[in-house]
């Protein structure tokens, strides 16, 4: 009872600062690298500070909301956090060890927590391991939230190498989770498709093959990358790139885009996948990524720009939309998905393909919006100058990114990292996939 009052007491008062967000003082006139370095070190306290203080996992959002609790972790958000740790002891924010210790205690968390067939639920509770539905079926696996994780703990066994205890023990632990995981068994039985969930009280009932082109494409380059239970490339080419709305083709705004829904849909299509999948020179035979990822966040600029609904604070400096919460709830916004509200994360996320757009953007937020917009973990996820509406939340999913793809602008860390795995080197040339991190690899025995 003890133990469990001085937790409460001890994350109290992140708990306040997260759930009331209030207006910080910033430092003026910094340099672009200066408030690039500021945003992304502001942003990883959302995963340092305010990490459940019992398995280190990120918790789903600041706020209570949609009747869950404080005690809510989230999966693909954490391995977003992971990723943040990396970046925070590359840059001197936290010591090498510390941050090596802490995420062992994260790993050792997962070997204990609730999984199904090597996959982890969309969410656990922090304190315990068990599984928290997120629907009243999705009560067991989820693939893409798993597929998140791993993209981190991945970049992770890359990056902590060194001949030390507690490095070595974080590596095999990696690896055992890694190992663990069947992908093929998310084939239903054989089908050439991947498929999201599958829960031990309700087998298959959820039925939602992943198919492309969308946030997903980092399961299946994992999936075909396992080493005990992979799948065939026919899944991918059959399954993923298999849809109505898988190419495209057409042009918006003068800007064609080679795969998707019209108009590319929220911008994290273009994120999730490419924390630590490097687009750059990625190809295969139905696009090349990093033009995709471009004419995306571009043609996503551009309707900003248009702003064909007339909200108030769109433009050139003010855009960016992806999901997140809004002034009704949360919400997939896009072009297509337009109710006025952008998303800091949108754009400051899309920095390797619009740096100039991007900083420009940022230099509004901050500079222009900040008494509203920039807290305590960094920017809000939120807000909508037509509705007067500025959200009182973090979003873990929202806030990973940002710190993530700012440092793959600015050194490439996390694409090196994730590319230089040998297992994901040959997931890539098992399903045809160009790059040039790609080396030649003998076939496995």
């Amino acid at each position: 009872m003890n133990k469990i009052l001085f937790t409460f007491f001890a994350i109290l008062p992140f708990y306040l600062s997260a759930q009331n967000p209030v207006p910080l003082q910033r430092p003026k006139n910094l340099s672009d690298t200066a408030l690039l370095e500021l945003v992304q070190k502001q942003t990883f306290k959302y995963f340092w500070d305010f990490a459940h203080p019992i398995s280190g996992l990120a918790r789903e959002r600041s706020n209570v909301a949609y009747e869950y609790g404080n005690e809510v972790v989230t999966t693909g958000g954490s391995g977003f956090g992971v990723m943040s740790v990396i970046v925070a002891a590359e840059r001197g924010w936290i010591k090498r060890d510390t941050a090596a210790r802490f995420l062992l205690k994260l790993v050792s968390f997962l070997s204990k927590a609730n999984s199904y067939h090597g996959v982890f639920p969309h969410w656990m509770n922090g304190a315990t391991g068990q599984t928290i539905p997120f629907s009243r079926k999705d009560d067991g696996a989820d693939l893409v939230e798993s597929s998140y994780l791993f993209q981190g703990l991945l970049c992770a066994r890359q990056y902590f190498t060194a001949d030390n205890q507690v490095e070595r023990d974080l590596r095999n632990r990696i690896n055992w989770l890694w190992n663990d995981i069947e992908w093929n068994w998310f084939t239903k039985g054989g089908e050439e498709v991947l498929y999201w969930h599958w829960s031990p009280n309700n087998g298959w009932a959820m039925n939602f093959p992943i198919r492309g082109f969308n946030e997903c494409l980092i399961v299946y380059v994992l999936a075909a990358s396992g080493e005990h239970y992979p799948v065939s490339s026919a899944v991918y080419h059959r399954g993923w790139a298999q849809s109505n709305f898988f190419k495209n083709g057409k042009s918006f705004y003068n800007i064609q885009l080679p795969l998707g829904f019209d108009y590319g849909g929220p911008l994290f299509f273009s994120q999730y996948s490419f924390l630590g999948l490097d687009p750059r020179g990625l190809k295969d035979r139905y696009a090349d990524y990093w033009e995709q990822n471009k004419a995306h966040t571009l043609i996503n600029r551009a309707y900003c720009i248009d702003n064909p609904k007339k909200w108030k604070g769109f433009g050139e400096n003010c855009w960016g939309l992806t999901a997140s919460d809004s002034w009704v709830g949360y919400a997939a916004h896009s072009p297509t998905e337009d109710l006025g509200v952008i998303s800091p994360t949108a754009a400051l996320s899309a920095f390797p393909y619009t740096p100039q757009y991007s900083m420009q953007a940022l230099k509004h937020f901050y500079n222009d919006l900040g008494d509203k917009i920039w807290s305590d973990y960094g920017f809000i996820d939120a807000f909508s100058e037509s509705k007067n509406w500025y959200a009182k939340s973090y979003l873990a999913i929202d806030q990973g990114p940002i710190i993530s793809m700012i440092e793959n602008y600015r050194t490439g860390l996390l694409w090196k990292l994730f590319m230089s795995c040998p297992e994901v080197q040959h997931g890539l040339q098992k399903l045809g996939f160009e790059s040039p991190h790609i080396k030649p690899l003998p076939e496995p025995k």
